[in-house]
C-alpha cells in the first residue's frame, strides 16, 4: 500500500453520484492522509484483537466531547483493513469504517454492511482521520467518532459490550461494491469501550496474595457442573482488606471454567467439614449451605477487579470466619474427560485497613424453575426485585454505595439493565448493557457511584433470545437453564447479602391450569408433580407465552431478602406486591440529537406581533 505524505491536505476528493429514489445524493471520498496538525491524545486502553497479535486495538474517551478516539495497529497491511460494530459481532448491518487501495491510491471511509453484508459507503462520514504513520511494529491508523452520529446505519457506542469486527483486506478494492464481509470471516472481540474517567488505583507496598484454587480437579464428563471447595485461612488470621482480586485459570481450560465464586463461611460456624466435590453431591456437608457470603465473584472474560482507595473487602479478623468455600462452574459440552484442572481465585489484600468495609450483594432473580422463558422468542424479559421493604429491614440510615456492578446470565441472555427506583420513580442507572454476551462479563467500575437509601428499590431486567430452542428454558444453575443476577460491589459492608425475588407460585399454579384448560387438557395438581414437568407438558404458542408474559409483569412475587447467614431478615416476604414505577429515566439526549432540534427550531418560523419592531 503506498503510504501518503501526512503533512499533506486531504486530497483526491472522488465524487460519487447515488440515485436513491430519484435523489441524487453527492458522497465526499476523501484519498487516505491525516491532517497537518493535531493534539494526538492519549490512548489509555488497549486489547489484542485477533489471538495472533497481528492487530490491536487502542482507545480513550473524550466525555466532554462525547467522542472515542481508536487507533488500529496492524503488524503487516497488504491492501487495507477493516474495523467494524454491530449488535452480535454479525458481519450483516454493521457500522464500519475501512481502509483501503485500489491498485494505485487509497482511501479511508465511513461504511457500513447491508442485510446480505455487501458493503456500501455511507452518505454522512462520521470517522474523522486523525493520523496514519508506519515503523517497526507495524502500520498505525488513529481516527475518532462520536458516540452518536444520529446516522440510521452507525452504531451507538454506549456503556457496556461493544462487539468489534475486524479483518485484513488481502487484495485491492476496485469499488466498495465488490467487497462482502460475510466472505471475509471477520473476526470478533468484545470490548468494554466506555470507561470510567480514572484509572485503577495503584496496590499498596505491603500487598500480600492468597490463592483459593481447587484442588487438581479431574473435570466431570458431563455438560455442567458446579465444584465445591472448602478452604481454611490461616489460624489467627488478622483482619485484612481485599483490595483487588483476579481468576487464576488452568492453561488449557480457558473455555470450560465458566465462572467462579469465593464465599466466606458463616462466623457462627466453629467448624466446617473438609470437601472437594460436586455442589449437588447427596455427600455434601449442609453447613456448606450456610457458605454464602460472596468475597469474591469472576466470570469468562473478566478483567482484574480493583477496589476504590477507600475501601476493601474484610478477610480475617474477629467475627468473621476461617473457612471460605470455592464454586467453579464447568461448562464442559464437548464432554472431555481426564482433563485436570486448578483454577480458582487469586485475592490480593493488605494488613492497612481502609476506611470502609466492602461488601457485594446478589440481585435479581433467584435460581428457581418458576421463572421461565418459553421456546421460540426472538426477546423474551424476567425481572426481578429488591423491594423497598427489603432495603428498609437492611440497609443502614445513611444507605450503601455501589461503586462496580457484574452482570451474569446463561447462553439466551441479551441484555440486562438494573434501575434504582425511589418513590415509584426511577432515577438512576446501577448498570446497563443492551449488547451483552455470557462471553465477556466483565466486572464494569461505575463512572459515578449509586447511593441506595432505605427504602429504595432496585430492578433488575435480563432479556433473552430463546429462537434456536424448541423447549422451555427454566431458571436454574445449567448452562441452558438462566439466571439473571447483578453482584453490586458496595460499601459500607451490611448483612444484607441477597435481594432477589421470583413469581408467587400460587399465581404460577394458576396459569397452569388456565393453560391447560384452554389446551383442552386436564390440569394435574399432583402431589408429585413438579414445575419442570408442567411447564414441560405445555404447548407452547403465542397465547401461552403471552399470558405467561403478563402473569411475570403484574403478580405478586416471593422476595428473598437474606442475610449472610443464608436465613431471611425478620418479616413477612411472601405474597408481596411488586414494586410500582409510575415514571421511567429519560435518556440525556446526544449533541448531534441537541444540534439537529436546534437547527430544527432556527428553520421554524419567527411570529412578528403587531406592535413589534424588527
Amino acid at each position: 500500500m503506498r503510504l501518503l505524505n501526512k503533512d499533506l491536505r486531504l486530497q483526491d476528493v472522488t465524487l460519487m453520484y447515488l440515485t436513491v429514489l430519484a435523489t441524487v445524493v453527492v458522497l465526499l471520498v476523501a484519498s487516505y492522509q491525516a491532517p497537518a496538525v493535531h493534539s494526538r491524545p492519549a490512548l489509555a486502553y488497549h486489547i489484542p484483537l485477533d489471538p495472533s497479535g497481528q492487530m490491536e486495538l487502542s482507545w480513550n474517551i473524550s466525555y466532554p466531547t462525547q467522542e472515542v478516539y481508536l487507533e488500529l495497529k496492524v503488524k503487516e497491511l497488504r491492501h487495507g483493513v477493516l474495523l467494524g460494530m454491530s449488535d452480535r459481532g454479525e458481519p450483516t448491518n454493521a457500522d464500519l469504517v475501512l481502509l483501503w487501495d485500489d491498485g494505485h491510491k487509497s482511501y479511508f471511509g465511513d461504511a457500513w454492511s447491508d442485510n446480505e453484508g455487501r458493503v456500501m459507503l455511507d452518505t454522512q462520514q462520521d470517522y474523522e482521520l486523525l493520523e496514519t504513520h508506519q515503523s517497526t511494529e507495524g502500520f498505525f491508523l488513529l481516527f475518532k467518532r462520536p458516540f452518536s452520529t444520529c446516522d440510521p446505519h452507525d452504531y451507538i457506542i454506549e456503556e457496556g459490550t461493544v462487539h468489534i469486527l475486524y479483518a485484513v483486506l488481502e487484495r485491492p478494492i476496485l469499488s466498495l461494491r465488490e467487497l462482502n464481509i460475510s466472505r471475509l470471516q471477520p473476526g470478533v472481540q468484545r470490548v468494554l469501550l466506555l470507561r470510567p474517567d480514572a484509572p485503577s488505583p495503584a496496590l499498596p507496598k505491603d500487598v500480600l496474595t492468597l490463592e483459593v484454587l481447587a484442588p487438581d480437579v479431574i473435570i466431570p464428563t458431563q455438560e455442567t457442573t458446579y465444584w465445591c471447595h472448602i478452604y481454611q485461612l490461616p489460624p489467627n488470621m488478622p483482619k485484612n482488606h481485599i483490595v483487588m482480586y483476579e481468576s487464576v485459570i488452568t492453561p488449557g481450560n480457558e473455555a470450560i471454567v465458566h465462572h467462579m465464586e469465593v464465599f466466606e463461611c458463616s462466623p457462627q460456624m466453629e467448624t466446617v467439614p473438609q470437601f472437594s466435590g460436586s455442589c449437588d453431591s447427596k455427600m455434601k456437608p449442609r453447613k456448606l449451605n450456610y457458605c454464602r457470603h460472596v468475597l469474591a465473584a469472576w466470570a469468562m472474560g473478566a478483567e482484574p477487579f480493583f477496589y476504590p482507595a477507600d475501601a476493601g473487602s474484610p478477610l480475617g479478623g474477629e467475627g468473621s470466619s476461617r473457612f471460605l468455600r470455592l464454586e467453579v462452574h464447568y461448562h464442559n459440552p464437548l464432554l472431555l474427560s481426564g482433563r485436570r484442572d486448578s483454577s480458582g481465585i487469586r485475592l490480593w489484600y493488605t494488613p492497612s485497613l481502609r476506611r470502609f468495609d466492602a461488601g457485594i450483594m446478589e440481585l435479581g432473580l433467584v435460581y428457581t424453575p418458576v421463572m421461565a422463558i418459553p421456546p421460540r422468542q426472538p426477546s423474551f424479559q424476567l425481572t426481578g426485585y429488591c423491594t423497598a421493604k427489603c432495603t428498609q429491614t437492611a440497609l443502614p440510615v445513611g444507605g450503601i454505595h455501589i461503586f462496580a456492578s457484574q452482570l451474569h446470565t446463561h447462553l439466551a441472555g441479551l441484555g440486562v439493565r438494573t434501575v434504582l427506583v425511589r418513590g415509584g420513580r426511577e432515577v438512576e442507572v446501577v448498570q446497563e448493557d443492551k449488547h451483552f454476551s455470557t462471553h465477556y462479563q466483565i466486572i464494569r467500575v461505575l463512572r459515578k457511584m449509586v447511593t441506595v437509601l432505605p427504602g429504595d428499590a432496585l430492578v433488575t431486567k435480563c432479556s433473552y433470545n430463546t429462537e434456536d430452542r424448541n423447549k422451555v428454558t427454566m431458571g436454574g444453575f445449567g448452562i441452558m437453564e438462566e439466571m439473571c443476577v447483578n453482584y453490586v460491589h458496595y460499601y459500607p459492608r451490611t448483612q444484607l447479602e441477597l435481594c432477589k425475588s421470583h413469581v408467587d407460585t400460587d399465581y404460577l399454579q394458576k396459569y397452569f391450569s388456565l393453560i391447560n384448560r384452554f389446551q383442552g387438557r386436564e390440569s394435574c395438581s399432583c402431589p408429585g408433580t413438579t414445575v419442570e414437568e408442567q411447564f414441560s407438558s405445555l404447548s407452547w404458542d403465542g397465547f401461552s407465552g403471552e399470558v405467561l408474559n403478563s402473569l411475570y409483569l403484574t403478580s405478586p412475587i416471593s422476595m428473598h431478602c437474606n442475610q449472610s447467614t443464608a436465613e431471611l431478615f425478620p418479616g413477612e416476604w411472601e405474597h408481596q406486591e411488586i414494586p410500582v414505577v409510575t415514571a421511567a429515566l429519560q435518556r440525556a439526549p446526544y449533541p448531534c440529537e441537541l444540534s439537529r432540534r436546534a437547527s430544527s427550531e432556527n428553520n421554524n418560523p419567527t411570529e412578528v406581533k403587531p406592535d413589534s419592531s424588527v
